[in-house]
């Protein structure tokens, strides 16, 4: 297999100086690119000067994580694309176990490995951690991290399953499985993309495994900040935009309905919490959900819509009401 790492740029020399030295000495075998997101910084420069030997794909305008991996990957020929963040740190071998899973379990399309935090190596990192899930009103969650909960990696998820969804952090992809499913929906720019293009994918019979093998340190909120009030508008519109998209008419329109009336009850709890720019990005976030209706709804996949999508009713209430904070509590395999 033909395996191209491809790294999405933006402005981000310094990321690139501290995380390339890893990237190249682990990464044996395969092709390495970086993707740059028409950068004003010296970013291209630098990779010219000190990697000669990486691709490099110059996109001509900054579209943000769906379509700038969008452009770039029409330029880059391979088997497998490892679409990997620019502030991730790999380790040893962490390539492996990941092809292997490939080899050996033919019906896997998407991969991701562990995902640990960089600041604090022995947890688990927000973006992806141990494999994602949804919840049944579309939620997302992860083994290892609960909302803002994150679990200390205790060896717990260090086996190889089916997941949900795989992190756009580190997100293994077969090529044809990409070009089949058209890349990611670039109206969502970033955020939860990498939720909506697992979702098509098992909508069209794909499989998404997590490899607890494989092992990668992400620093994290590079782009964005958890707490940025942008990364609230496009995580509570796109989370609508995938519901739309994804499920049948007869359960789609009932889960808006009542994540409409949850958002609001989150919109109420920032303005307790004084963050009252996210108050207003919740709302924009409807507004702009209410303005692209129609054209998200023509998005629906002429596909066999799965049923059985969620691991729990409602993490929502499992977490604020009732305190869990460990998927195997919440989640009995």
């Amino acid at each position: 297999m033909k395996v191209a790492v491809v790294i999405l740029n933006w402005n981000g020399k310094a990321l690139l100086e501290r995380f390339l030295p890893s990237i190249v000495a682990y990464s044996k075998g395969t092709s390495i690119y970086v993707v740059d997101n028409a950068s004003s910084d010296s970013s291209v420069d630098f990779l010219k000067d000190n990697y000669p030997s990486i691709g490099i794909v110059q996109n001509a305008t900054n579209g943000g994580f769906a379509k700038g991996y969008n452009d770039g990957l029409k330029h880059i020929e391979a088997d497998i694309f490892c679409l990997l963040n620019s502030d991730v740190e790999v380790t040893e071998n962490w390539l492996e176990p990941v092809l292997e899973t490939f080899e050996n379990t033919p019906e896997a399309s998407i991969v991701q490995p562990k995902i640990l935090d960089l600041k604090r190596r022995e947890y688990f990192e927000y973006a992806g951690a141990a494999g994602g899930f949804i919840d049944k009103l579309g939620y997302p969650f992860c083994r290892g991290r609960i909302f803002q909960a994150l679990e200390r990696d205790e060896g717990q998820y260090d086996d190889i399953r089916e997941v949900f969804w795989a992190t756009g952090a580190c997100m293994f992809i077969k090529n044809a499985v990409f070009k089949s499913l058209k890349g990611f929906d670039e109206d969502y720019f970033a955020h939860q993309e990498e939720i909506d293009l697992c979702w098509r994918a098992k909508n069209f019979g794909h499989k998404v495994y997590y490899v607890g093998k494989s092992k990668v340190y992400h620093m994290g909120g590079s782009t964005l900040l958890n707490m940025n009030p942008k990364k609230t508008f496009l995580n509570f519109r796109n989370s609508l935009y995938s519901i739309t998209k994804n499920l049948p008419r007869k359960k789609a329109f009932p889960i808006i309905f009542l994540r409409l009336l949850l958002d609001g009850v989150a919109a109420v709890r920032f303005i307790f919490q004084f963050k009252l720019n996210h108050c207003a990005a919740v709302l924009r976030a409807h507004l702009s959900f209410y303005t692209n209706f129609r054209k998200v709804y023509r998005k629906r996949e002429k596909a066999n819509f799965i049923l059985k999508y969620y691991s729990t009713t409602s993490i929502v209430w499992s977490h604020f009401v009732h305190q869990v904070k460990n998927f195997n509590i919440l989640v009995k395999d």
